[in-house]
């Protein structure tokens, strides 16, 4: 009985240290929908709406899509522990279309060709002045005029 209760003492912990570095590892997500590229060979400058659709599909709901371009887009996400999620893959297929709804350019972006935006933080500065708010109700009746609301 000493021996099996050792045993299982030793697997209890072999298992624990085996769940502990499990939740330790990173895991991945995909996400949107990017063509392969066999199928993506089939759509050519000057092609049809109708002739990207049946070669590639629309845009998933994910993508943006426009009067003048669609837009594919797949990233893969890489989540560890505590960290925050981090994008380690991006496919950004944009194709254009004319006036007539015909293929005008076809381009692809990945991850190294995106940009930090920095995003500009104005502020407005407001006419309030730093008083109480009683204080601004209270200076406020010296400048009532009670002749003003009255008709002739």
């Amino acid at each position: 009985m000493q021996m099996s209760m050792r045993g299982l003492r030793t697997g209890f912990v072999a298992l624990a240290l085996a769940l502990s570095l499990a939740a330790c590892s990173a895991t991945f997500n995909n996400h949107g929908y990017f063509p392969p590229p066999e199928d993506l060979a089939e759509v050519n400058i000057g092609d049809s709406r109708e002739a990207v659709i049946e070669a590639i599909g629309r845009p998933g709901s994910a993508g943006v899509m426009r009067d003048e371009a669609w837009f594919y887009t797949a990233y893969r996400v890489r989540n560890y522990a505590y960290r925050a999620p981090e994008i380690t893959e991006r496919q950004i297929l944009a194709v254009s279309f004319d006036g007539q709804g015909r293929v005008s350019n076809i381009e692809e972006f990945g991850l190294e060709d995106g940009q930090i935006v920095d995003l500009s933080r104005r502020v407005t500065t407001s006419s309030v002045r730093e008083i109480s708010f009683l204080a601004q109700i209270l200076s406020n009746f010296g400048r009532i005029n009670i002749g003003e609301g009255l008709a002739d």
